[in-house]
Order: structure tokens, then sequence, then C-alpha cells
């Protein structure tokens, strides 16, 4: 069993949409970053790369490399989902926290944890997505940007990858890693 924990900011900027868990959501700003800026993704990947001790998402996809500019971090996630089969792991489960004032996140809950299932070969149930505002304390309770919190535990994996949850993606990744034939 490993257990990792990830974190991610991002300050609100020029534009009229964020993305976050994979979901765009209409908003008065959007955020400032290389990639998409999900803030959700963001932490989920590091939480997943602490737990298999392979640094952070920075390492994997620095800012400064011009390959990542824009990318859906959706990307990144299943760079991690092969990382972390690869390793024998598959997630327990994910509890991911989003900081924020605005935009309303609840209404996009089931959406993102199905995004997220379905990028990391696990059922819905093993994801949680939940938000909280700070009060309208501190950068996020002035509307400056938005966070996120995740913490996952992975277990060895005890089923083969051909019995993993339908993702066409994961299956591609899956597929080009060979990975039926590890333990």
């Amino acid at each position: 069993m490993r257990i990792g924990q990830g974190f991610d900011v991002h300050a609100f900027g020029p534009g009229n949409h964020v993305v976050l868990g994979g979901v765009t959501i209409m908003h008065s700003h959007g955020l400032v970053a290389h990639s998409d800026g999900d803030v959700v993704i963001h932490a989920l990947c590091d939480a997943i790369l602490g737990a298999l001790a392979l640094g952070d998402i920075g390492r994997h996809f620095p800012p400064s490399d011009p390959r990542w500019k824009d990318v859906s971090s959706r990307h990144f996630l299943l760079h991690c989902a092969g990382l972390m089969i690869e390793q024998g792991y598959l997630l327990a489960n994910a509890d991911i926290t989003v900081i924020c004032e605005r935009p309303k996140v609840a209404a996009h809950a089931a959406t993102m944890c199905a995004n997220l299932a379905a990028d990391l070969g696990c059922l819905v149930s093993e994801i949680n997505i939940k938000a909280t505002t700070t009060e309208q304390l501190g950068f996020a309770g002035r509307g400056e940007g938005i966070a996120s919190m995740a913490v996952v535990l992975l277990v060895r994996r005890s089923r083969p990858v051909s019995e993993l949850p339908e993702s066409p993606e994961l299956r591609t990744l899956v597929a080009r890693l060979d990975l039926d034939t590890a333990g």
C-alpha cells in the first residue's frame, strides 16, 4: 500500500472558463498556467507521483517545455496512470478538495469523478471530489485564484489489467506498455 498527497494552485487571469477535473466550467476568469491549469488533475498527479516516489508533475512535464503549452491535463493523468500500473499498483481511492469561492463545483463533481475514474482505470466510487471556501480569507477568498489538494491510496494490483474498467485512452496506454503480462 502506498499513500501520496498533492497540492496545486493557479491564479485567475483573462478568460471565460476554468478546467477542473477535465470539465470546462464557464467562469468570469480563466487560469494563468502553462497547460490548461486544471488544479484538480495537477494535485491528483502529484499525489500519485508522490505515492510512487517519482517526484512531482513539474519533473515529468516541466512548464519550461513548450510541448506542454495548453495541453489538456488529462494527458498528464494518463501518464501517471501508466506509471502507477507499470509499477504494479491500482488506485484504491482518491480524495480531492477544491478550494475556491467561485466557480461553484458541486454541480460538476460527478462528471469530474467520471473523467478521473476513466483516466485512472478505476471505479467512479473510488474517486471523491468536494469543495470548500476559505470564508473570504486569503488569495482564494479574495477571488485571486483556485487551489486543490488530493490524497491517494494505491494498492498492489491483484487483478489483471484486462479487468480494469473500460477507458479507450487507458487501454491504448496499457497495450503500448504490454502490461497484461505484468503481475
